[in-house]
């Protein structure tokens, strides 16, 4: 009986291998050339899953009647002339990864979109241990959560690094002694959890390698290590709905042509999922990336900064000034402040003020396409309060702690605001201001942004106060609010003053709509 599989699901089947094959993860690479009903082709690599067994995974994008066919050079395997087919059935249900399908950046490259053509709001929650450390039914309660807070991604390291050294039975993704080798025991541990982020309908950012301090893996492998790595987890997860984060907090700025070579090797032949960088925080290496055409997007990191040169730095800095450089990508801040993470300097504790400013900056400063929350009790992800693991953060509590919070509540009013507006026509607007109350102090920036064709414009104001317009702003212009970015309730509409200047109802942070339709 020939299988089947709604569209833009997973289908999977088993490949036996016979007799020894040496060092599979390594020195074996079995593709399987799928062939869709209009007669594409598609070629994905298998992977080995311990012992004398091979899994592929695959997921069509066309509905009807595929067949496989693998191949590989030594005979003697017997992993090369397999052969099968799959119908591929329309799907029925409502999770939007699969009635929408995988993603790609728009045609103007300024956002993500599904493959219908549905723009994607990149929401995602920083759960950087959250695959390998959490319990089944806690991660079930988790993603749970999240879906019904509104978040649509969620970002998670794939392998040890510097806060998770290995798992409970003392496993990791890899060894090195004597010489580099995978453990699939280690990953089929974290398949049902990577599985269980697609059911609920949010799209899984795994961190292939994380490069940060001397022990990660993007500072210990060599170039080729890294590059097997990230090749057996593309054949691994590649066919869930991922967005692929090449490399973790790192300062690619002294080591940018090794990533080139690992990002070409890793997707010249297979780059059917989007695939960023995520770089440390406030640098900026994007445009060494730029260009790549594995390189779809850009995900920069504006950090735990609270002083005046790091507030400069989001919205004065990098990200806005090379903001419209070829080719156009979007750009998404998946690193701002974090809720209850101490301030670089200070080490004061964030607020949900801060998290809100730093997010209100960054989608309003750059073409709207997302923004990334995060909260110390979640990305630790530790069952009783201890010592964050592998930082200097002090004590966090447990993971429970990090479910609910005002913070996360002011993030499903953001993306709630967003998509009331027509946020992928927005674009930066700072023009319309007649003076910029933030310009000798960056804590007081106002960000705006607007969509001519939608008659819209929205600004930001971090600390309530006053704001005054060019007069040409408000032609056209017929109604004014405000906009309680902590309840997510408007204002009554205000007169337009005659002078464009608008007062906030009072000194916290609001958000001013001006609509001509």
């Amino acid at each position: 009986m020939i299988p089947s599989v709604a569209q833009w699901l997973i289908f999977e089947t088993c490949l036996p291998a016979q007799g020894s094959a040496g060092s599979p993860a390594l020195d074996i690479s079995v593709d399987v050339q799928f062939t869709s009903p209009s007669g594409v082709m598609r070629r994905v690599e298998a992977f080995w899953d311990g012992g004398q067994t091979w899994r592929v995974r695959f997921s069509p994008d066309e509905i009807g009647r595929w067949t496989w066919q693998s191949r590989y050079a030594a005979s003697e395997t017997g992993l090369s002339g397999l052969r099968g087919a799959f119908d591929c059935t329309p799907y029925a249900g409502d999770n939007p990864l699969y009635r929408h399908g995988a993603l790609r950046t728009s045609p103007g490259r300024r956002r993500l979109v599904h493959a219908d053509g549905t723009p994607f709001f990149w929401l995602a929650d920083t759960a950087w241990n959250g695959v390998l450390c959490a319990r089944d039914a806690d991660w079930s309660r988790y993603l749970a959560a999240r879906r019904e807070q509104a978040f649509s991604a969620i970002q998670f390291v794939s392998t040890q690094w510097r806060a998770f050294e290995h798992d409970a039975a003392g496993r990791t993704a890899f060894t090195r002694t004597p010489s580099f080798a995978i453990d699939p025991a280690f990953y089929q541990a974290l398949d049902a959890k990577v599985a269980a982020i697609n059911a609920q309908g949010l799209l899984a950012a795994p961190v292939m390698i994380w490069s940060c301090t001397a022990n990660d893996p993007g500072r210990i492998l060599t170039e080729q290590e890294m590059i097997l790595l990230a090749r057996y987890l593309q054949a691994r997860w590649g066919a869930y709905q991922v967005a692929w984060i090449l490399g973790g907090d790192g300062n690619y700025e002294t080591a940018w042509k090794q990533w080139l070579r690992v990002g070409r090797a890793v997707f010249a032949d297979r780059h059917d999922r989007l695939v960023t960088m995520h770089m440390g925080g406030q640098q900026w290496t994007a445009e060494r990336f730029r260009g790549e055409p594995w390189f779809d997007f850009i995900g920069y990191q504006s950090g735990h900064g609270a002083s005046a040169r790091e507030l400069a730095w989001l919205v004065q800095g990098p990200p806005v000034v090379n903001q419209d450089r070829q080719p156009l990508l979007p750009i998404i801040n998946m690193e701002p402040n974090y809720e209850g993470h101490p301030a670089y300097v200070t080490g004061q504790l964030f607020s949900p003020y801060e998290v809100r400013r730093a997010s209100y900056w960054s989608m309003l400063l750059t073409p709207p396409a997302g923004i990334t929350y995060g909260n110390n009790p979640i990305w630790c992800w530790m069952e009783k309060k201890a010592p964050s693991p592998g930082h200097n953060l002090g004590m966090v509590e447990p993971w429970q702690a990090g479910v609910e919070t005002p913070g996360i509540a002011g993030m499903t009013i953001l993306r709630r605001f967003f998509e009331s507006q027509p946020w992928e026509r927005l674009r930066p607007a700072q023009t319309v201001l007649a003076e910029q109350p933030g310009s000798t102090d960056p804590a007081r920036f106002v960000a705006a942004a607007s969509s001519a064709q939608d008659g819209v414009t929205l600004l930001y104001l971090p600390v309530g106060g006053t704001v005054r317009l060019r007069a040409e702003a408000l032609v056209g212009a017929r109604t004014a609010c405000w906009f309680n970015p902590r309840t997510g309730q408007y204002t009554a509409p205000t007169p337009l003053p005659a002078d464009a200047l608008f007062t906030a109802p009072d000194a916290n942070d609001w958000l001013l709509t001006l609509r001509s339709k």
